[in-house]
């Protein structure tokens, strides 16, 4: 009887690669989407824990990137779906926001308050778009739903934002 597998060293080593790259984005993603730097912490492990199980099945139709994210996010909604999550009322404080790996200067955070109180998935089609850099297309091959879908929910979120947003920025010569 074997006690233990000895690991995949491959597969370790590329999985870290792929932490080492994205790990820091999905971290942040998760915790806009969860709202919990503990259950998004959660989250990106099962991330991982995931890739590392179907890398073999990765067919390279998209990206590791947006494979990654289509892993993170169902990783998210599973989470979202449990019956504690739905009793609880997790919303992220931007200052508990993991810190980029590049610099930020939030300056205003209107936007991004704004962009978290859209419904669940107008916000994820911001986010999927714009915070994660996924074309519609990637969006919709990393889902499995239609192009069309994810077109029309990025449309209405920026309509919603576009009023909600209307006269938040103006310039001084304007007054």
């Amino acid at each position: 009887m074997e006690l233990c597998q000895v690991p995949d060293r491959a597969g370790a080593a590329d999985v870290s690669r792929l932490f080492a790259e994205h790990g820091n984005a999905l971290l942040r993603f998760c915790y806009l989407q969860l709202g919990d730097a503990h259950l998004a912490q959660d989250a990106v492990q099962e991330t991982f824990l995931r890739a590392h199980r179907r890398r073999a099945s990765f067919r390279g139709e998209c990206g590791e990137k947006t494979w990654l994210t289509a892993i993170a996010l169902n990783c998210c909604r599973d989470i979202r779906r449990r019956a504690w999550f739905r009793r609880e009322r997790f919303s992220p404080a931007l200052s508990d926001l993991p810190e980029p790996s590049e610099p930020f200067d939030p300056g205003d955070d209107t936007v991004i308050t704004q962009v978290m109180a859209l419904p669940l998935k107008y916000r994820e089609a911001i986010l999927l778009h714009y915070y994660q850099g996924l074309s519609v297309r990637d969006i919709a091959l990393a889902t499995g739903t239609s192009e069309n879908t994810w077109s029309t929910r990025l449309r209405r979120a920026r309509n919603i934002l576009k009023n909600k947003l209307e006269r938040w920025y103006f310039d001084e010569e304007d007054l």
